[in-house]
């Protein structure tokens, strides 16, 4: 059992719960399209969602998907899959969510490895599911939320219908160690793993959010992210989707945003680096060309996670909040959130030009009920907590290990992935983020990157030398002209070379040339111990980013790039 949760906890009682409280608050305000140039919207109250929750979780068994059967969900955000999530979880049914955008071949590979026997998804999804072969050796069950075609199962309205005639009122007796839910990572240090969930998991997440950022029942959050805003009904929030592709958040058109925040009175948001990015870019602009503060006065609450944010984002995005608003950055991943996290006054007035330097990112103090540990560097699986080196001194670089009711417990069906991230403590386990960092002397962990892509090469003098990307790398994003840039090692004509790959921030002044600014990156190399030895900067057009977030780098494919450019 899970240390910190009851012996038997289900997380859509929280959705029965908040609607009882208040049936006629508005839970979900959906973005259906574009008319006459205006979004439109559809509205539904926590009643209605509530409603429509027990009538599917009740209409599952005639469509044959019971408890514990894990079940592939392919449906765009809105009504249908807040209502259907919470249903699989009232009913025991285990979710199985990817990232539609992660690949075709890793999408196949996840979805094997899953082992799903039923499959609820659009009419798109399933005709993909049948061309490309997706779970044919395991999937028996097939709902579909929309047409359906000749290929067997019910539809979403049969199912409503059937569960309507005797709803489902009570969540079923799940136990805090039962499996509520599958979440395949973003894959940004290769193929994306699935990370088995415990209804005591996502408890512990509902209670970490709510008393870190104080999230009060009656706020309206702008979901930009939609397994983010799968904890908004839970909390009592009212969810805006707005009208956005979530998988290309950086893409995002600001009005329809900046509409939606006005038009609903958005209290809190959460969005992606990347998505602030072109969001506080637009902002800025409009009021420097309408002499007026844009429109998010309403906003009292920002979160952004996925990879550190920028300052300069930071800075932007205060000029179109209201000065008592604050933004924060939690640090975390889909195997435990939030673990740490830290405002953003505190990054531009006292941590910002630490990291500037070249002394990492700072992300806070760890959140209340979670250990965090550091463990001396290592690529090697530790079987036990015994075995791991822990590192007590302040300033000590090393790996962050996790232990509390919120970390989960294994990856699905990746034994190897399981031995090389869990650590046996007791009847617990400890999980290994596979971020380097360290504390400094008032407790706050300092990020330095991900242990995998700490780059090790040899001085003249034959000594190792090893580099942590972010430290690194801003140190060169303080250029004026660099937008973001990414520390990868390179083997060119048989020696492994430190190379930064460098992308410029768009307009590029006329004040800068290409070979400019080299040269300028090489003077800011010199001044600094972590970049230090750094010679070779190449510019690349658009570095690779996850499809989640548009913010994680993936530096292994800059790799093959930079060699074949070196090489030459």
């Amino acid at each position: 059992m899970s240390p910190g949760v009851p012996a038997s906890v289900n997380i859509a009682t929280a959705l029965q719960d908040n609607a009882t409280q208040a049936p006629e608050r508005t839970a979900l305000v959906i973005a259906t399209g574009l008319k006459k140039g205006h979004v439109q919207y559809k509205t539904y109250t926590f009643a209605a969602l509530a409603a429509e929750t027990n009538a599917l979780a009740a209409g599952f068994a005639a469509a044959g998907v019971e408890r514990g059967m894990r079940t592939v969900l392919m449906v765009p955000p809105g009504f249908s899959f807040f209502s259907l999530m919470f249903a699989m979880f009232k009913s025991g049914v285990v979710p199985v969510l990817v990232d539609p955008g992660m690949g075709l071949s890793n999408l196949k590979v996840c979805l094997e490895e899953a082992e799903p026997e039923a499959f609820i998804g659009i009419t798109k999804a399933h005709l993909a599911r049948l061309t490309l072969g997706w779970g044919k050796s395991t999937l028996k069950h097939f709902v579909t939320v929309g047409k359906k075609l000749p290929w067997g199962g019910l539809t979403l309205e049969k199912i409503r219908k059937v569960g309507e005639q005797s709803p489902l009122q009570n969540a079923v007796n799940t136990t805090a160690d039962e499996m509520a839910a599958l979440l395949f990572t973003s894959g940004s240090t290769g193929v994306p793993k699935g990370v088995v969930y415990s209804h005591g998991n996502f408890q512990a997440q509902i209670d970490s959010l709510r008393d870190a950022f104080a999230i009060a029942p009656g706020e309206v959050n702008l979901a930009t992210f939609p397994p983010f805003a799968l904890f908004d009904p839970a909390l009592g929030m009212t969810s805006v989707v707005p009208l956005m592709d979530p998988r290309k958040p950086a893409d995002i058109n600001p009005s329809y945003i900046f509409d939606a925040i006005e038009r609903f009175q958005v209290t809190h948001m959460f969005g992606s680096p990347a998505l602030l990015n072109t969001l506080s870019r637009a902002g800025v602009a409009a009021q420097a060309r309408e002499k007026a503060k844009i429109q998010m006065q309403t906003v009292q609450r920002v979160m952004s996670a996925g990879a550190p944010v920028p300052y300069q984002t930071l800075e932007r995005m205060h000029d179109l909040l209201a000065e008592d608003a604050k933004i924060w950055t939690p640090y975390g991943a889909t195997e435990c959130l939030p673990v740490s996290v830290i405002d953003s006054q505190t990054i531009l007035s006292e941590t910002q030009r630490r990291t500037a330097e070249g002394h990492g990112v700072c992300i806070g103090h760890p959140v209340k009920g979670l250990e965090v540990c550091l463990i001396k560097i290592t690529d090697d699986p530790i079987g036990h907590w015994q075995e791991a080196e822990c590192l007590t001194e302040p300033y000590q670089k090393g790996e962050i290990v996790v232990k509390g009711p919120n970390v989960t417990q294994a990856y699905f069906n990746r034994e190897s992935s399981t031995l090389a991230a869990k650590i046996a403590d007791g009847d617990t386990v400890r999980h290994r983020m596979g971020d380097i960092a360290y504390f400094d002397d008032i407790g706050r962990l300092w990020f330095c990157g991900r242990k995998a892509h700490r780059v090790e090469t040899l001085s003249h003098a034959g000594d190792k030398i090893t580099r942590y990307t972010i430290p690194c790398e801003a140190i060169f994003n303080t250029h004026p002209a660099v937008y973001r840039s990414a520390l990868i090692k390179a083997k060119v004509r048989a020696q492994h070379l430190p190379v930064v790959c460098v992308e410029l921030d768009k307009p590029l002044s006329e004040d800068y040339t290409q070979a400019q600014i080299r040269l300028d990156l090489q003077d800011m190399a010199s001044q600094y111990e972590p970049t230090q030895g750094i010679y070779h900067f190449l510019f690349h057009e658009k570095l690779p980013v996850d499809i989640r977030h548009n913010s994680k780098i993936f530096r292994e494919k800059l790799v093959p790039w930079a060699e074949k450019k070196l090489g030459v």
